[in-house]
């Protein structure tokens, strides 16, 4: 008899397509896993609306519960609460961070007149002696850093809110 347990287990051998060394449930991509005799729903919010990897990860979700068994399977995506960087679990975190990304800061609201720009620490020699090169990296939800102690670049996991 398959659990709820179970799928969550399941979900957690699916990567993010873009940032492979997260899970979709690091993510914080999965908000729910409802189980109903043989049929499934698995639940999933995109990180931001049109993300391009949200139907590689619905059929690699669908790809997983087949292999495990689950072919009665809905995959329900919600827009509504967006998806937040508070969603990323603490092994996202740290794993974001074995991999040279440095994960989300808390960052202070933008526009508060004088607001102090975030310090992200390099996550190579955790230096907080970095600048934002652009706003933009390898993928949307990424910024593009350098450290200026190691000066190794690295990608940050832009906070969102």
């Amino acid at each position: 008899m398959v659990t709820v347990t179970d799928i969550w287990h399941w979900l957690e051998d699916v990567s993010d397509p873009e940032v492979p060394v997260l899970s979709v449930v690091d993510l914080g991509v999965v908000r729910s896993v409802k189980l109903n005799g043989n049929a499934a729903e698995i639940v999933i919010t995109p990180t931001y609306s049109g993300c391009p990897a949200m139907r590689v990860i619905e059929e690699d979700i669908r790809a997983k519960l087949a292999e495990n068994g689950i072919s009665d399977l809905t995959v329900t995506t919600v827009l509504s609460p967006a998806w937040t960087t508070d969603w990323l679990s603490e092994n996202g975190r740290k794993k974001l961070k074995e991999y040279g990304i440095a994960p989300p800061e808390h960052e202070v609201d933008k526009s508060v007149l004088f607001a102090t720009p975030t310090v992200v620490p390099c996550p190579l020699c955790n230096s907080r002696n970095t600048k934002m090169v652009s706003q933009f990296g390898s993928t949307a939800c990424k910024a593009h850093y350098q450290c200026n102690d190691c000066l190794e670049p690295f990608d940050y996991f832009k906070c969102l809110r």
